[in-house]
């Protein structure tokens, strides 16, 4: 994921310690019932589109912008799906943050999957009964936004 300017801002005066910062996951699916997923080009896997929105930006805007940039998606936003404080990150210059990740329903509208940007290897739909390997972190998300009921997620809770 690419740093944003104000982040490298921030860095600056704050050193490495720990910023809370928003972030935004969008879950995006085609007239089909696809998902569209990117392989990151940071982690080389397979992932749910998202980023950190600007300052002031909406996250339904910072969702819609998000798709677009890394895969040349466009799509609408439909609903909120999970509200979630993430777990602090490390990353490997010594910064850490821990994000409030906001995660949106899409419904994409136009555009043909592609590589948009640096920040993506590969981008593609997939059938919800034939996904890459994902993380908890995706696969959760994925279920949540097929499901109009409620769910609760504990990172807490074992098994």
């Amino acid at each position: 994921m690419a740093t944003p300017d104000f982040i490298r801002t921030l860095r600056a005066s704050a050193g490495h310690q720990l910023l809370w910062l928003p972030g935004v996951t969008a879950i995006v699916f085609d007239d089909e019932g696809r998902v569209l997923l990117n392989r990151r080009s940071d982690t080389r896997k397979w992932s749910v589109v998202g980023g950190i929105p600007e300052p002031g930006e909406q996250p339904t805007a910072c969702a819609v912008r998000e798709v677009y940039e890394e895969t040349a998606v466009h799509c609408v936003a439909e609903r909120v799906v999970l509200v979630q404080a993430l777990e602090p990150v490390t990353y490997g210059n010594g910064d850490i943050c821990q994000f409030m990740d906001i995660t949106i329903r899409c419904r994409a509208t136009g555009g043909e999957a592609r590589v948009n940007d640096d920040e993506s290897l590969d981008v593609g739909w997939f059938d919800i009964d034939a996904l890459p390997e994902l993380d908890e972190f995706g696969l959760f998300r994925i279920k949540q936004a097929l499901s109009d009921a409620p769910t609760w997620f504990d990172p807490t809770a074992s098994g």
